[in-house]
C-alpha cells in the first residue's frame, strides 16, 4: 500500500509542475486559464486519493465544492476573454467574414405542402 501511495504522490507531483509551468509559459490568458482548471483537477485527485487512503468521506462536500467552482471560473474567464474573431463567430456581411449571406426562405403552400425556390415540391 506504501508503494502505491508513493506512486500516486508521485505522479500528482509531476502533474501539478507541469501544469505550473504551463501556467507560467502560457503564451495566452486562455491557455493560463485552462492550467488553472487542470490544477484544480490535480487537487481534486490529490484530496481524493488522501480520502480513498485515510478512509473517510468528510471531504467529498469540499471535492464538488472545488469541482464546481473551478468549472464556473474557467466558463467564465474563457467567456470574457475569447473576442468573437477567436471562436471564428462572426456574422454574415461582415468584411473579411466567410459565412454566407441568407438566402430566401422557401415557401409553404397549403394545398401542396413546403414549395421549394423554383416552385416543385419536396
Amino acid at each position: 500500500m506504501t508503494v502505491l501511495v508513493w506512486a500516486i504522490v508521485a505522479m500528482l507531483l509531476a502533474a501539478a509542475l507541469l501544469v505550473l509551468w504551463r501556467m507560467v509559459t502560457g503564451p495566452t490568458v486562455l491557455n493560463r486559464t485552462l492550467a488553472s482548471d487542470v490544477l484544480v483537477a490535480v487537487i481534486i485527485c490529490a484530496l481524493g486519493a488522501e480520502a480513498v487512503v485515510r478512509d473517510h468521506s468528510t471531504t467529498l462536500p469540499v471535492l464538488v465544492s472545488l469541482s464546481l467552482v473551478g468549472f464556473v471560473a474557467t466558463v467564465a474567464v474563457s467567456r470574457f476573454v475569447a473576442g468573437d474573431s477567436d471562436l471564428g463567430l462572426r456574422q454574415a456581411g461582415q468584411p473579411g467574414s466567410d459565412v454566407p449571406e441568407p438566402t430566401e426562405v422557401s415557401g409553404f403552400d397549403e394545398d401542396r405542402g413546403v414549395v421549394d425556390d423554383d416552385g416543385g415540391n419536396r
